[in-house]
């Protein structure tokens, strides 16, 4: 039985699809149905039903694809264990930040597709909550503070930030000086999301209030500029309007926590060598230009 088509066959199973899985495998429609051909003539059984909304898993294709996944994932084992040292194939789908993702990682994934001629890489630019395992990604790059989940999680540096606002918007509502008068503000978020802060070495957990919301940090740091309200931002999204007095910090006695840049994958024992050398990859970045990040300030 073909490893290709035990592959595709789990994809379509996670994807809900046929022309889901074509574009997260980046292999046409046919090819996948090719696939689910040979490999349900080959069992002699339905594996999946087809829908107006796309495909469901039969009782026996429910069964098989638990067995197909390890299948594969115990190959890919394999072919890493006597791979020449450094040689990757196969591909590798990563999930990453549309804020500052195609500025700051792209140049580390440009650099591992150079190294590694053979492994196809196909990454995907968002600011939205990807879910890995449903989507089919290897890992994700994520930034800020984590929440709580069943991921795997490896930090690769510092991210530091801080509240800014325009000189226009402290003309005319004023400068919070502390976290209680910071409630009386205008926020922009990216959801409703809470703000810490340190005061000494206590952390202080804040629940900002604005009518301003966007999904993008650059967007916020655009509105922010606008006089929209107060943002906490990442000082490589903000580096250049403070610079230009075009935002300016706010509220620094009470400074937020440094956050942090991870390497997220799905559950599981073994990590796939491609998602160690990245993540590998990004660390050796963060310590080579500390500036980017506003690690220097």
């Amino acid at each position: 039985m073909d490893i290709e088509d035990l592959r595709t066959f789990v994809a379509v199973a996670d994807a809900g699809g046929v022309s889901a899985a074509a574009r997260r495998l980046g292999i046409s429609k046919s090819i996948v149905s090719r696939r689910l051909f040979r490999i349900e003539a080959e069992l002699g059984v339905q594996l999946l039903a087809r829908t107006t909304r796309g495909a469901a898993l039969t009782e026996a294709g429910n069964t098989f694809r638990d067995h197909a996944a390890r299948a594969s994932a115990e190959i890919d084992t394999a072919r890493e264990a006597i791979l020449p040292t450094g040689e990757l194939r196969g591909r590798l789908r990563v999930a990453m930040p549309l804020s500052f993702g195609p500025t700051h990682f792209s140049p580390v994934i440009a650099e591992m597709a150079q190294r590694h001629p053979q492994l196809h890489i196909h990454t995907s630019y968002s600011d939205r909550f990807v879910d890995l395992i449903a989507e089919g990604f290897d890992c994700a790059i994520r930034v800020g503070y984590l929440q709580d989940s069943n991921l795997i999680a490896k930090r690769v540096g510092p991210i530091f930030g801080k509240l800014v606002a325009s000189p226009a918007y402290i003309r005319t509502h004023g400068s919070p000086e502390t976290v209680d008068q910071l409630i009386d503000h205008q926020a922009l978020m990216q959801g409703t999301e809470s703000w810490q802060f340190m005061d000494g070495d206590r952390i202080i957990t804040v629940q900002p209030q604005g009518r301003f919301k966007a999904d993008n940090a650059m967007a916020l740091a655009a509105a922010a500029a606008a006089g929209l309200g107060i943002a906490w931002l990442p000082d490589c999204v903000t580096h250049d309007y403070v610079a230009s007095g075009a935002l300016v910090p706010v509220m620094t006695r009470y400074p937020p926590p440094s956050a942090g840049a991870y390497v997220v994958r799905p559950p599981g024992q073994h990590t796939a060598r491609k998602v160690r050398v990245l993540t590998d990859m990004l660390i050796a970045y963060f310590a080579r230009h500390p500036q980017l990040w506003g690690i220097d300030g």
